[in-house]
């Protein structure tokens, strides 16, 4: 934990017990002696906590500040960005659940969560006003089709869905092995093992018409093979052959893009010149040639060949749109 952590880590035992022995403090703090004593002297010194060693009780207690003396508070604290954003999140979609077997649960969990937010610092409501997070392109899911999916992951059941493949404008019924649901980009996705494609594949529960439990055990697929072929490629597709994505970003762009994360095992690098140049491996092009593209002139795609050839058609084909 941290300093801040530890002052009110300290703050509460001397409240919960009348007197605290050093021990219970290193234990509890998991910090050494003379951390503790550093602590002690902020807190004394700088917060003007009435913190005085007890002789007969052997151990530390607060004591009379006596008239006159400053106002004991300790810091306020505040949540880093991952915490704010999940309680967010939670409150988001608790308060946008539709009824089901969790509505006696929801309204003490979203209570729970709101004091939990109230206990930062900062009213509630002035956290929502000043704070947004926005989910952008939700697709909605059919709450009997995320039933029968999630139904049949867990049982290692088979599944009879009608999908509608966006790309192909094309719906059509497949007999799957579910093996993972994967939440990405704010939209539910299902990897799956296909039995028509006798491979891998990933389908969008947003794009099911129908979903139906078969009385069939599922296809096994290995840990390790579902993270070969599907943990390592870029975006929600997936496909058999691994390729490299060399990228050059713009100096302008490179102010952005240096910063983020395209893929777990991208290796990125700045150039003598200020350009930023970015590698990670990718199987399927489809939602990375939409990421690159986004880009515009400021991306250079080095290669494969085959990707800065798409790339290439894609701008031809919007500049003569938009002539």
């Amino acid at each position: 934990m941290d300093r801040t952590e530890r002052f009110y880590r300290i703050d509460q035992l001397l409240h919960e017990r009348r007197v605290v022995p050093l021990p219970v403090f290193l234990d509890a703090l998991g910090v050494s002696r003379a951390t503790f004593k550093r602590d002690l002297e902020y807190l004394r010194d700088r917060l003007h906590a009435p913190i005085m060693w007890d002789r007969d009780g052997g151990g530390y207690r607060f004591g009379d500040a006596g008239p006159g003396a400053r106002q004991y508070e300790l810091p306020g604290l505040w949540f880093n960005a991952s915490e704010i954003h999940a309680l967010l999140t939670m409150q988001h979609l608790l308060e946008h659940l539709q009824p089901g077997l969790l509505g006696p649960h929801v309204a003490p969990l979203l209570a729970r969560i709101r004091a939990l937010i109230d206990e930062g610092d900062h009213a509630l409501a002035e956290v929502q006003r000043r704070i947004r997070i926005l989910h952008m392109a939700a697709r909605k899911v059919p709450p009997r089709h995320f039933e029968a999916v999630s139904s049949a992951l867990l049982q290692r059941k088979r599944l009879e869905i009608d999908h509608y493949s966006r790309s192909r404008d094309q719906r059509r019924t497949r007999e799957v092995s579910p093996q993972r649901l994967v939440f990405y980009r704010d939209n539910w996705y299902l990897d799956a093992w296909c039995h028509l494609r006798r491979a891998l594949r990933s389908f969008s529960l947003d794009a099911m018409h129908r979903a139906a439990v078969l009385d069939r055990a599922a296809r096994p697929v290995a840990e390790r093979t579902l993270d070969a072929q599907l943990a390592a490629r870029y975006g929600i597709f997936s496909g058999e052959r691994t390729r490299t994505a060399r990228l050059r970003f713009s100096p302008r762009r490179a102010r952005w893009v240096a910063d983020e994360s395209w893929h777990p095992q991208q290796v990125g690098a700045y150039q003598d010149d200020g350009h930023w140049l970015l590698e990670f491996p990718y199987s399927d092009e489809r939602e990375l040639l939409a990421d690159i593209l986004k880009h515009g002139d400021q991306v250079e795609v080095l290669a494969p060949r085959a990707l800065r050839a798409k790339v290439h058609a894609a701008h031809l084909a919007g500049a003569e749109r938009n002539a």
